[in-house]
């Protein structure tokens, strides 16, 4: 049976178009979300950290191939270990905002209050982060 430990949220941007934020480095990581949870209460090897989140990105009035990676790290630098990353080209030829969705887990998360950090990248500039944005964290253990 599974207990509850803790629950966060990082929304950025509620509505669609609702932020502007232009990626301006290539392959450089950009914060988008970060949540502490405390794990203290779970059971050492049995602890795991389940999380979702979206954004959305649109590209420049002219467009190049784009790949964007969205990556989870537990800690809250780019050099943290990496326990999630995906990644997705764009569509050069939809001229609106195009979401991305993740989920993905911690197995064998550490018993700390323990912070875990989205970040985002691009291979080529002119892509803008427009909303939403918007990441859930949630720590449970096995009794």
């Amino acid at each position: 049976m599974s207990r509850f430990l803790d629950l966060k949220t990082s929304q950025n941007a509620s509505f669609a178009n609702s932020i502007a934020i232009p990626i301006t480095v290539i392959n450089t990581n950009q914060l988008i979300a970060q949540q502490t949870l405390d794990l203290t209460l779970g059971v050492a090897g049995q602890t795991r950290v389940d999380f979702v989140g979206m954004m959305a990105i649109q590209l420049g009035l002219l467009p190049v191939a784009t790949t964007v990676t969205i990556s989870v790290v537990r800690g809250t630098l780019p050099t943290s270990p990496v326990i999630f990353s995906a990644a997705q080209v764009l569509d050069i030829a939809l001229l609106g905002p195009q979401t991305i969705s993740i989920a993905g887990s911690d197995f064998f998360a550490p018993n700390t209050v323990q912070t875990y950090t989205v970040f985002v990248s691009v291979t080529a500039l002119g892509a803008t982060r427009v909303g939403p944005e918007s990441f859930n964290f949630i720590g449970s253990s096995d009794t």
